[in-house]
């Protein structure tokens, strides 16, 4: 039940993708996360939040549906 923690307040979800370079896999891993994201709109305060894509499947996770995603990578480099 989503209430029994009252002191936790849900935004959204996060997924990684396999780390893999089959885009078909990616794509489908992300299209999960997007239905089961979609099934729980209703229990989200606005707004909610889709955390999926990092520098390497970014662009993947945008075209699925992503609403923030995670490019440090990108920005920073590799650690």
């Amino acid at each position: 039940k989503a209430n029994t923690f009252e002191n936790v307040r849900i935004k959204g979800l996060m997924g990684m993708a396999t780390f893999t370079s089959n885009q078909d896999q990616i794509r489908s891993e992300f299209n999960h996360l997007k239905k089961l994201f979609d099934s729980f709109q209703s229990s989200f305060s606005p707004p909610p939040i889709l955390s999926m894509g990092m520098s390497g499947d970014y662009q993947i996770a945008l075209e699925e549906g992503s609403t923030l995603i995670r490019i440090g990578s990108s920005l920073f480099g590799s650690r």
